[in-house]
């Protein structure tokens, strides 16, 4: 070995000699480097999200006066990656104040996350899966959970306090809704959409924008996120929802966070919904695939093998987004295909088929007819249930029409125009009593 002018021998021994220090010490063989930090604010929780090359190891413990969670993270290095973390946070962000992170000893970084009210963290890692890598979760849920059907009287709609002003005892949740039949003389002349239908009660639609924080669903050729599309669309029908004299909607999320499947479907239940309308904007592995198209829940199978592929893939939002499997209760894969789970597949087509009809005076229709398949969330054995497949975003086309405010807004009007039908047509009766989830 010859040095180099002015590198002594001793000098290389002692460079070779850390060299190998570093090789085999554990954070030589274990660094891990880090490639991402997100952080997803809402207000039923915060999600810290830090991705790596390889399995991320920590430890984690709460601090009180004040509250703080503590987070180590072994074998990694603080570095620009780590350093950009807390500027990810916002001013409004409901439950962190604020994030430091530094270098706690050789091989650990520690991250300090100053709380602004007490909290019931989750910290799991996930494995790899789509683009992501290794990811280590850290959800900082209230320690009262956010109740849906609380928040639903809260933000209750004017028409509640109607009802209770017409002379008679507000009517019961239980009670059938009272919704005028269209006059003979209207459906003599085809005119199907002139009269929106008067009820005692007011009929509550969920409204499930696909996909979300971690999840971003399907990325059209020019970089658009289906999770941004569909919340766009769902937050257009609600206005137009809200606006109807009987009816209200509710969103099973409204910000760019992670909703689990089951937890989609357990908030349609708690706020005893009449329909549920789930809302997408998929991908295909040809460019070319076009059209709308609207699903419902199959107790047999796909009825395409389409149909089944698709189904799978929004299955597997729960890996894309991130669950921590060990607070799941299966309740879902639980739940019976029981006689109520038949009837409301049936007023689910019927749903669809309204939907479906008037997709297909604003976009070309992908299937003539509803599909059927297993999707986790249409499975709410009570409530008529649809997917709505608003339209390709692998399609450059149909991509831009997506991200168009006219066209948003013209899918948005030909859904409620469904819905208009379908409630005509198939007045809400008494709920069926079924155990509700908690």
């Amino acid at each position: 070995m010859t040095a180099a002018p002015g590198v002594t021998r001793r000098d290389l021994l002692k460079f070779a000699g850390a060299t190998l220090a570093l090789l085999v010490s554990p954070v030589g063989m274990a660094a891990t480097s880090l490639l991402a930090v997100r952080v997803w604010p809402a207000a039923e929780y915060t999600r810290v999200t830090i991705e790596g090359n390889s399995q991320l190891k920590f430890t984690h413990l709460l601090v009180t006066d004040p509250h703080r969670l503590v987070v180590d993270l072994e074998g990694v290095e603080f570095d620009s990656v780590l350093q950009s973390l807390p500027s990810k946070v916002l001013d409004s962000d409901p439950y962190i104040k604020l994030i430091r992170a530094g270098r706690n000893r050789p091989g650990v970084v520690r991250l300090v996350v100053e709380l602004k009210s007490e909290i019931n963290p989750q910290v799991f890692t996930l494995a790899p899966v789509g683009n992501y890598g290794h990811r280590l979760v850290v959800d900082l849920y209230p320690t009262t959970p956010v109740d849906p059907l609380l928040a639903l009287i809260e933000k209750s709609s004017p028409m509640d306090a109607a009802a209770g002003q017409t002379g008679d005892a507000q009517t019961s949740t239980d009670a059938p809704a009272q919704i005028a039949r269209p006059d003979p003389a209207e459906q003599a002349s085809g005119t199907r959409r002139s009269k929106r239908p008067a009820a005692n009660r007011l009929v509550t639609i969920v409204l499930d924008p696909g996909h979300g924080g971690e999840d971003p669903g399907a990325v059209g050729a020019r970089g658009s996120y289906e999770k941004n599309v569909t919340l766009s669309i769902a937050r257009r029908l609600k206005q137009k929802i809200d606006a109807e004299p009987n009816m209200r909607a509710v969103l099973t999320r409204d910000g760019d966070y992670f909703v689990p499947l089951s937890q989609r479907v357990t908030r349609a239940r708690r706020v005893q919904s009449d329909l549920f309308v789930s809302i997408h904007a998929d991908a295909f592995v040809r460019p070319d695939a076009r059209g709308s198209s609207v699903f419902v829940l199959s107790e047999r199978g796909a009825s395409s093998s389409a149909a089944r592929w698709l189904a799978q893939k929004e299955n597997d939002a729960d890996l894309i987004g991130g669950v921590n499997l060990a607070k799941q209760d299966g309740h879902l894969a639980r739940t019976l295909l029981d006689l109520s789970q038949t009837a409301t597949i049936n007023d689910s087509l019927k749903l669809g088929k309204a939907v479906l009809n008037e997709l297909g005076d604003i976009n070309k229709l992908h299937k003539a007819h509803v599909e059927q398949a297993g999707f986790a969330v249409l499975k709410a054995p009570d409530i008529p249930s649809i997917l709505v497949e608003t339209a390709f975003i692998s399609n450059p086309e149909e991509e831009q029409r997506l991200n168009d405010d006219a066209y948003q807004d013209k899918m948005a009007n030909a859904i409620l125009r469904g819905l208009r039908i379908y409630f005509r047509d198939n007045p809400p009766l008494g709920r069926t009593k079924i155990a509700q989830l908690d």
